[in-house]
């Protein structure tokens, strides 16, 4: 499978370059060439792999990792993380992925559906892994709905910007039409995604596992083939 680089690498790939423009300008040719890495390092953080979510349509009860990282939470939702829920129709189940510099910073859908809505909020940049972070933090909250056998299923998935990354990147709108594992936009660098499950739906992830964007099963609903 290939890897291409996000567009989003144009402008800091350029700026990274002026290092090593202004070294060789003033005579300095070796350390113009060390400075190259600035770029090279920095294109690396928007490389873009294909995944099994993209050769292939995933089964319709499966929800798969928005993101490359490390699960920080998988559990009923944390206390104040949770977007609103009717009480009559239970609690969340929440799973929190922490990306580090080093990760894939591409997010991905977890599940099919319609976009219901996107909901941008400007916030605080604090680390991603501090539990504040989900509801301080500069962040993007994306509905979806699906109807599987007669059945609206409905979901929410959260991006949170961290101390690094400071900018979130959705590229889906309300009434869009999305596939599980498809691509839905990025954050720069460190930062942390949440996705939100009603009562009843299995969770096949715990802390500490790591995840791989488009392919890790994070859970089943109901009714799901075993």
């Amino acid at each position: 499978m290939g890897t291409a680089i996000d567009r989003e690498a144009a402008l800091p790939a350029a700026i990274g370059t002026i290092p090593s423009g202004l070294a060789l300008l003033t005579g300095h040719p070796k350390l113009a060439a060390g400075l190259l890495a600035l770029p090279v390092g920095l294109v690396a953080f928007f490389r873009d792999p294909e995944r099994a979510a993209d050769l292939a349509d995933v089964d319709e009860d499966t929800v798969v990792a928005p993101a490359d990282g490390k699960v920080m939470h998988a559990g009923p939702a944390q206390p104040g993380v949770a977007p609103p829920r009717d009480p009559a129709q239970g609690d969340w189940q929440q799973i929190s992925i922490f990306l580090s510099l080093f990760d894939v910073h591409i997010n991905r859908a977890p599940y099919a559906g319609v976009v219901e809505s996107v909901t941008y909020r400007p916030g605080k940049w604090l680390a991603a892994y501090k539990f504040e972070s989900a509801f301080e933090n500069e962040r993007s909250d994306i509905v979806m709905n699906r109807t599987v056998r007669g059945e609206q299923r409905t979901y929410v998935f959260r991006q949170i910007v961290g101390l690094v990354a400071r900018r979130v990147v959705t590229r889906v709108k309300a009434g869009d039409e999305v596939g599980t594992g498809a691509r839905i936009g990025l954050m720069k660098f460190g930062s942390r995604m949440d996705v939100f499950l009603p009562p009843g739906v299995e969770l096949h992830v715990k802390e500490g596992d790591r995840t791989v964007a488009g392919e890790t099963v994070l859970a089943t609903w109901p009714g799901a083939a075993r």
